[in-house]
């Protein structure tokens, strides 16, 4: 049985970039693979920057604070880079990229924590993806982890920090492994298409909007059937670290990976636990070891939610 996640914990490993003006949501829109120009004031959005080839180069996850005001928490390893990169397309759009980070605090809640903070909230909603304000404070509902409700934080910089149990930031990258939701990491950079991740069966992607880059390549990987890797739950009793970028191996073929290692963290009865996204016919076929045909030996699990079927 794992160890409940229960707590608050600060989220050091992440950024947070603005875009400001009347044109952001439809900058963000033209440049992510989730919907912007419909988001509204009381829900999220997963989504994913990609290269020309559908590659993702960074994920976020977006939110509105006003119609002309949306935050995006990413990697903070990622987070100047794919400034850089988005800025290159604003051109005449009335909208302002800044790094945000150190203007808000980012907390990651799990367990009662979540329904403590909620209660403070008459409109909190709780559905995933949903949003909730209270005055400059904004809560935003994640999928689970082994059933335990997850939630982030979001308020601005000076703000009383939430009320619960301490929580590291290692318990909570193990809760963000165990819930399936990867994040995108300079390990990984332009490693996957998003369906890859599985971002299509959790709202990462929405393929009824205008076009972004990567597009073409992201809509005939769903709709052609040319899709032959997946995200699934891994764990290996090992005390070596296995991290983001790792390598898999198959039984079969000891010289070509099979896939890779998304993310990883320790687990709390010992071992390792990680979100690896690796073929399917390997899944399938078991016997999938990380770091080498000798390497620790993978207990697959498949994702702990519903795939999405081709639309």
């Amino acid at each position: 049985m794992h160890t409940p996640l229960e707590g608050v914990a600060p989220l050091t490993h992440s950024g947070l970039i603005r875009a400001q003006g009347e044109d952001a949501a439809k900058f963000l829109h033209s440049q992510l693979t989730s919907d912007f120009s419909l988001l509204g004031l009381s829900e999220a959005r997963l989504a994913g920057f990609c290269n020309a080839k559908g590659r993702l180069q960074a994920s976020f996850i977006g939110f509105k604070r006003t119609h002309s005001d949306i935050l995006l928490l990413c990697s903070q390893d990622l987070l100047a880079s794919t400034m850089k990169r988005l800025s290159m397309f604003v051109l005449r759009s009335k909208v302002k990229l800044s790094d945000a980070s150190h203007e808000f605090m980012v907390y990651g809640l799990a367990g009662s924590a979540v329904s403590e903070a909620a209660q403070e909230w008459a409109d909190g909603k709780a559905g995933v993806w949903s949003k909730s304000d209270l005055n400059a404070i904004t809560l935003v509902n994640l999928y689970p982890a082994d059933g335990v409700p997850r939630a982030l934080w979001v308020a601005p910089a000076g703000s009383p920090v939430p009320t619960g149990a301490v929580m590291t930031p290692e318990q909570w990258a193990w809760g963000e492994v165990r819930s399936g939701i990867a994040t995108v990491t300079q390990p990984i950079f332009e490693a996957f298409v998003p369906q890859m991740l599985n971002y299509e069966s959790v709202g990462g992607v929405n393929f009824k909007k205008g076009c972004y880059p990567g597009q073409e390549v992201v809509a005939r990987s769903q709709f052609r059937g040319t899709l032959k890797r997946r995200a699934y739950l891994a764990h290996a009793d090992t005390a070596n670290a296995f991290k983001a970028g790792d390598e898999l191996f198959a039984p079969d073929d000891a010289n070509q990976p099979c896939g890779l290692v998304v993310q990883a963290a320790p687990a709390p009865e010992g071992g390792f636990d990680a979100i690896v996204s690796m073929q399917i016919s390997a899944f399938e076929a078991g016997g999938v070891r990380a770091l080498g045909s000798t390497g620790p030996l993978l207990s697959l699990q498949p994702a702990p939610y519903p795939l999405l079927a081709d639309i």
